[in-house]
C-alpha cells in the first residue's frame, strides 16, 4: 500500500523543463555558498568502501547496506549509507587545518527505506566536513554553524526566485529556532517525536533541534544515531516547514564529532564496544583524526523545499511500487 500523500488540488509550479533547469542551478548555487559560509572545498569521495573498515555509517544500526564481492581483491565491499566518517578520515589524509573543510556529492543506496513523499531508496546529498578546534565543541558554536547553513539555503531561495517568477510564492523563514530535544519531549510529552517536530515546525518555519541520539527522560529517543560520528550532545536536525506538504521536511543532519570520551561513553551506551577495534575507531581513540564537525544536507530535499514538489520523485530519478506510480499519475504529479 502506498503511503503517498496528495496534496489537495496540487500542480508544481513548474513544468519538467523548468523544472530540471531548477534543478541544475539549486545545485550549482547552493553548492557555492554552502562552500564560501563555511570555507570548504570540493573533493571526489568513494561510492564504495571495504567491508569491516568501519568507515560506513551505520544509521540505526539495523540498515542493510547494499554488499558485493570484489574478485580481483579477493575482498568484499558495501556502498556507503553516508561518508560521515570517511570525511573525518579524510581531512586528516589531506592535512586540513582547523577552519578547513570539504565538501562531496554523496550519492548512496539505501535498500531498507520506506517509500514516502519524503524518501527513496536513492539518497543524494552534500555531505561536508571541517577542522575544528578542541574550544569549538560547544553548542555557541553549532548554533552559529547552523545559522550560516540556513543563510546559504534562504539564499539559493532568492536566486531561484528571481529567476523563476512562478516561485515568489516559496517563502523560507531566516530566523533559526532552537531546540533540544529534551524541551520539546517536555513541551509536548504525550506527542511522538515526529509530530512534535511537526508542531513546532509550523509555528516558526525553520526549527533546529539539538542533542539527538541519547535517551531523554521518558527513557525513548527522539530519533536514532549512530554512536561513534556525532556527539550526542552536540548534533542537530535542520527542519523548514513545507508548506505544499503541510509537514517539517528535515534537511540536514548534522553535529560535531565525537572525540574520544564520548566515543567511548556512546559505544557503551549502544551497547557495541567491540567497535572501538574497527581500524577508524582505533585512529580516532589514539588521537590520530582531527576533531571535526560535519553534516550532509539532502539535495533532492533542497530541490522540494525551494521548488514547492509534493515528491522527491519529481526532482530524482528512483524506483517506485505501481500504486505510488498510480496515485502520481491520477494527481498531476510527474515522476521523473
Amino acid at each position: 500500500m502506498s503511503k503517498t500523500v496528495v496534496p489537495q488540488d496540487y500542480k508544481s509550479l513548474l513544468g519538467l523543463y523548468d523544472t530540471q533547469k531548477a534543478i541544475g542551478l539549486i545545485k550549482t548555487i547552493f553548492q557555492e555558498k554552502l562552500s564560501l559560509a563555511l570555507h570548504l572545498n570540493r573533493v571526489t569521495a568513494p561510492l564504495f568502501v571495504p567491508q569491516g573498515s568501519g568507515l560506513n555509517d551505520d544509521l540505526n544500526g539495523v540498515e542493510r547496506p547494499v554488499q558485493f564481492d570484489v574478485p580481483c581483491l579477493d575482498d568484499h565491499a558495501e556502498v556507503v549509507h553516508s561518508l560521515a566518517k570517511w570525511k573525518r578520515y579524510a581531512l586528516y589524509k589531506y592535512g586540513y587545518r582547523p577552519g578547513q573543510g570539504l565538501v562531496t556529492d554523496m550519492n548512496a543506496i539505501r535498500r531498507d527505506e520506506e517509500l514516502d513523499n519524503l524518501h527513496s531508496i536513492y539518497v543524494d546529498q552534500w555531505d561536508w566536513e571541517r577542522v575544528i578546534t578542541k574550544e569549538n565543541r560547544t553548542l555557541e558554536f553549532l548554533q552559529e554553524t547552523v545559522c550560516d547553513i540556513v543563510d546559504a539555503v534562504c539564499a539559493t531561495s532568492d536566486e531561484l526566485r528571481w529567476k523563476f517568477p512562478a516561485l515568489k510564492v516559496i517563502r523560507l523563514n531566516r530566523d533559526v529556532t532552537f531546540f533540544t530535544s529534551q524541551e520539546l519531549e517536555d513541551l509536548y510529552p504525550n506527542k511522538t517525536p515526529k509530530e512534535r517536530e511537526n508542531i513546532i515546525t509550523r509555528a516558526h518555519g525553520t526549527v533546529c533541534i539539538m542533542q539527538i541520539g541519547g535517551k531523554l527522560k521518558s527513557g525513548e529517543k527522539h530519533d536514532g544515531r549512530a554512536p561513534d560520528y556525532d556527539d550526542w550532545t552536540l548534533n542537530c536536525d535542520i527542519l523548514f516547514w513545507h508548506k505544499t506538504l503541510e509537514c517539517a521536511l528535515e534537511l540536514s543532519s548534522m553535529g560535531i564529532r565525537v572525540d574520544a570520551d564520548a566515543m567511548r561513553r556512546q559505544l557503551a551506551e549502544a551497547g557495541c564496544p567491540e567497535r572501538a577495534e574497527l581500524p577508524f575507531h582505533k585512529l580516532l581513540l589514539d588521537g590520530t583524526l582531527p576533531l571535526t564537525m560535519g553534516g550532509g544536507i539532502g539535495q533532492s530535499r533542497l530541490c522540494m523545499l525551494l521548488l514547492g514538489k509534493a515528491h522527491i520523485g519529481e526532482v530524482q530519478v528512483s524506483l517506485w511500487d505501481d500504486a505510488t506510480s498510480e496515485i502520481c499519475r491520477k494527481n498531476q504529479i510527474e515522476l521523473l
